[in-house]
């Protein structure tokens, strides 16, 4: 069976794979010339890599890590040590980490936090953990309901200690979701929190070895090519046409530099683009379904990600790294972090700028200068001296619209992978399933579509393997 796919970002090539898995036959059809939807990256002139964003994976990513292992590329992972690490303001050039110790969770976790020493007095960490019981007990029942608060609002109403907000969950808020704890819906952190608190490598952390587009992506595409599949880039969807019932008749593809334009069909349909994109390309009358109507509770919210090459070494730490600055959320020096980009002399600092809806109509140059200012407060050595660290070049990525924004009281407006139409079908991080927007929900976002198709067509297809690996491998963890 032919499936059509609009979209090659995760959520619409982990739908294709596991389509293959199954048998059908996808074709996926992508607007730009590269693979990848939000981890898409690129070349620059000089060989140097630059990326949509700074792509970290966690051990509580299941199905990413059993994509990883069926594509036979778990050995591109780069795992770190085990711990969290916060820049200190109030002490320039300053660390405090949360060293999670390789014992049963959530024992772990607890004794991280326990332990930290600069963040917290032991007042707030009782009470940090007396308004964490309540998620931890009842469970993602309980998180789900709690989307009617903002996290600032659950944590007032838990009588956590506002410090606690602004030393952790405004830098994990914008880790998270690129947005403040005063506007994330609670269920977005507490989700996270309990993958963190119920698995043992949940909060771990690995980098690729390389960029996302060659290294994760491509093999995603030669994987479905080599079973019959169809990958194509530059091929931007232009119109979806309707029978009369209401149903998908075919997809119309946008020729390009004066070629005509082509009409694709297929037994079945999926759109596997961002939310923003859907609204716009929904045939009039599917915007009048309820079903759909319920996607204007949805839009992307605005991230800057930014690449500053250095003449030196800035840091050696080799470990996502939360600033807790007010501009920028969190950064890495992919020098050390990746295989690839690996420089022993000089650092290229990759960093998110979030929230980023007052930056993103702004210049390269005023968004340049703003993050070298924030740099300087948490690098002083390199900076205020005689000689300070020289900017080399840099590469700076917008994307206006990225994964949906998680303000309170989206959940609801969440769609299902299944819709009203029989033959049209959904992929996507914004879809309902419960790891929120983020690479390992769009993974899981493709791999339900992939499934719901099968058991729509069971005479066709085999049945989609959907059990996860729950914990980063026991091998992974040893070698770190």
């Amino acid at each position: 069976m032919r499936v059509a796919i609009a979209g090659a970002g995760l959520a619409g090539l982990s739908c294709a794979k596991y389509l293959t898995d199954v048998g059908h036959t996808p074709i996926v059809l992508e607007s730009r010339d590269v693979l990848g939807g939000l981890v898409a990256a690129w070349k620059d002139k000089d060989g140097d890599w630059y990326e949509t964003g700074l792509h970290a994976f966690f051990g509580a990513y299941p199905n990413m890590l059993q994509l990883f292992k069926e594509l036979d590329i778990e050995d591109r992972l780069q795992w770190k040590e085990h711990t969290l690490i916060f820049n200190q303001p109030e002490k320039p050039g300053t660390y405090s980490r949360f060293d999670v110790p390789d014992i049963p969770a959530p024992i772990n976790v607890i004794l991280s936090i326990l332990r930290n020493k600069d963040m917290l007095t032991w007042e707030q960490k009782i009470r940090f953990a007396i308004g964490l019981l309540p998620a931890v007990v009842r469970g993602q029942k309980y998180v789900e309901e709690m989307d009617k608060y903002s996290l600032l609002e659950w944590l007032r109403r838990q009588g956590v200690d506002e410090k606690v907000n602004t030393d952790i969950f405004i830098a994990a808020s914008k880790a998270l979701t690129f947005i403040n704890p005063d506007e994330v819906s609670a269920t977005i952190p507490l989700t996270a929190l309990n993958r963190f608190l119920q698995e043992r490598y949940g909060s771990k952390i690995a980098f690729l070895d390389g960029s996302p587009t060659e290294r994760m992506c491509q093999p995603l595409a030669d994987y479905i090519t080599q079973r019959g599949g169809e990958v194509r880039i530059n091929s931007p969807l232009k119109e979806i046409v309707l029978n009369e019932d209401g149903t998908v008749k075919h997809f119309v593809i946008r020729g390009l530099n004066g070629a005509p334009d082509e009409i694709l069909t297929a037994d079945v349909y999926v759109s596997a683009m961002s939310v923003d994109v859907v609204k716009v390309m929904l045939p009039k009358p599917w915007q009048q379904m309820e079903f759909f109507q319920k996607l204007e509770g949805l839009e992307g919210v605005p991230v800057i990600n930014l690449h500053l090459w250095f003449d030196r070494k800035l840091t050696d730490i080799d470990q996502l790294l939360f600033s807790r600055s007010d501009l920028l959320s969190v950064y890495a020096d992919m020098s050390n972090t990746c295989r690839e980009y690996a420089n022993p002399d000089r650092s290229m600092l990759e960093l998110v700028l979030a929230p980023a809806k007052d930056w993103i109509d702004r210049s390269e140059a005023d968004i340049v200068a703003a993050t070298m200012a924030e740099l300087k407060k948490l690098f002083p050595h390199h900076f205020d001296s005689d000689k300070p660290a020289k900017l080399l070049k840099y590469h700076i990525v917008k994307t206006p619209r990225s994964v949906y924004k998680a303000i309170p009281g989206r959940q609801q407006h969440r769609p299902t992978q299944t819709t009203p139409i029989s033959n049209f079908y959904l992929a996507g991080s914004y879809t309902m399933q419960r790891y929120l927007g983020s690479m390992e929900g769009a993974v899981l976002s493709g791999k339900l579509t992939a499934q719901a198709i099968a058991e729509a067509h069971p005479q066709t297809a085999k049945k989609v393997n959907t059990t996860p690996i729950t914990s980063q491998p026991a091998t992974n963890a040893a070698t770190v």
